[in-house]
């Protein structure tokens, strides 16, 4: 197996969509970066969409993520508020200028096709590139795959990975995972740091980790400071500035207090992922208020909350979150929402139980519990807009991992299903699952909720 990272786990990045807006604006730079060496004969770029990028393809930003990667602009640095400018700049003048290339002339209602028939072999989130010379000579032709997550990959090329070598304990599995850590006495978030510590230095490693948490934080500040509607035509209002307000009004507190503020977290969050804000996938986009949400939770409502209990978490979460991408997907356009909101369940249980200093075996479990509880979990957003249901999904999902790993806590760590059965479930389940219900709003909501 490839060394994944927990690094590879959280990115920051643009919404709405990790597969359908970040791995298209990284798969188009990749594109163009390829094109260096023949740069002077580049005339013109046609790009193709297939499947699941086709279908919800508008709703999610995909061709304007194109756009921009052509552009040599990146998901990571890339500034949200100067996005529509880019963009209509594009659209008026039918130009666009490509690193290295220079200015070439871009339609993106004829250069940029939606293919509905037809989906590339090796994933339904499939992209082909054609550069061409004055005189349509083919100079490259390349299809490119976003696999979820923001994870990308060429042609049949094996999915690249940016750490050199392999750590010191390399797991595959839930059980190898705790065999691992119990014969070294390590926690699992100590096993994931001894990992990380193989591939850069502890400074580093603490500084990527608050960066993670700023960018988490900022995230949902200013979800609960925005109004008005989102974009796209369901007109949906956003609500988290709007709770926020009434939380902070209350003048007798409330038993429920503490989740409704966690609500408020992950609704924050992913109406700035909907309006196309600064996110962390977590491991996905349209699942990326989950973590945030249960974090802000142990930060606000456990007493003995830490700067240490915050790093516990996210390695925590990021081991799970490797499980899964190992063995499994966490694709929604492969495995259904179990794939994103399911998986982000999971990983935040996971964190809060080590947080609370549960036991690997309570970690285990409480991993287990956030997924068992979303096995069949369809992805059907309506208008393929990640708005209905998927702002409300992540509120439900973050209160579902909060008493996963409290229904672990409350126990010795034996339970009957493991986390690698549920997670091989998952994975079946995934793939009997209708294409109509796995992010190409064919099925489910998006056909029974008529589009406002």
């Amino acid at each position: 197996m490839a060394a994944v990272s927990i690094f590879d786990i959280f990115k920051v990045g643009i919404g709405p969509s990790s597969s359908h807006t970040v791995g298209p604006m990284k798969a188009a730079l990749a594109f163009v970066q390829q094109l260096e060496p023949i740069a002077g004969q580049v005339e013109s770029i046609e790009v193709t969409l297939y499947g699941s990028l086709a279908y919800t393809g508008k709703g999610h930003g995909t061709d304007s993520a194109v756009v921009l990667g052509l552009m040599g602009l990146q998901p990571e640095t890339i500034d949200p508020d100067a996005v529509e400018v880019l963009l209509r700049a594009v659209h008026a003048q039918k130009k666009l200028t490509v690193p290295a290339v220079g200015e070439i002339a871009f339609d993106p209602g004829s250069d940029l096709r939606f293919e509905f028939g037809d989906e590339l072999p090796r994933h339904t989130n499939g992209m082909r590139f054609v550069a061409r010379s004055a005189s349509q000579e083919t100079l490259a032709d390349e299809k490119y795959y976003s696999l979820g997550g923001g994870f990308i990959a060429r042609n049949d090329d094996p999915e690249p990975t940016e750490q050199d070598g392999e750590p010191p304990f390399l797991f595959d599995s839930g059980d190898s995972l705790l065999d691992i850590a119990a014969k070294n006495k390590l926690s699992i978030a100590e096993l994931v740091y001894t990992n990380e510590r193989h591939w850069r230095s502890a400074d580093e490693i603490e500084k990527r980790i608050a960066a993670i948490w700023e960018a988490m934080q900022a995230c949902i500040e200013r979800g609960l400071r925005s109004d008005g509607v989102l974009p796209g035509n369901l007109s949906v209002l956003r609500r988290a500035a709007k709770l926020h307000r009434r939380l902070s009004e209350r003048a007798e507190p409330s038993g429920l207090d503490a989740m409704e503020w966690v609500n408020a977290f992950a609704i924050a969050v992913n109406e700035e992922n909907a309006a196309g804000g600064r996110v962390v996938t977590s491991p996905t986009n349209g699942a990326a208020g989950i973590i945030p949400a249960v974090l802000m939770y142990y930060v606000r409502f456990v007493p003995d909350a830490s700067e240490e209990g915050i790093s516990t978490f996210l390695l925590t979460a990021g081991a799970i979150g490797i499980l899964y991408k190992v063995n499994a997907s966490i694709s929604g356009a492969e495995m259904g929402c179990q794939g994103e909101v399911g998986v982000a369940c999971s990983m935040a249980a996971a964190g809060l139980a080590a947080a609370f200093g549960g036991s690997n075996d309570h970690i285990e479990e409480a991993a287990e519990i956030g997924m068992e509880h979303n096995l069949g979990l369809t992805c059907d957003p309506i208008g393929g807009l990640v708005q209905v249901p998927c702002i409300e999904r992540n509120a439900m999902g973050a209160v579902k991992a909060i008493n996963a790993a409290r229904l672990a806590m409350h126990g010795d760590g034996t339970h009957i299903v493991s986390l690698d059965q549920v997670i091989e479930t998952m994975r079946q389940t995934g793939l009997d699952m209708s294409s109509h219900y796995k992010e190409t709003s064919r099925g489910g909501l998006a056909v029974n909720v008529p589009e406002c």
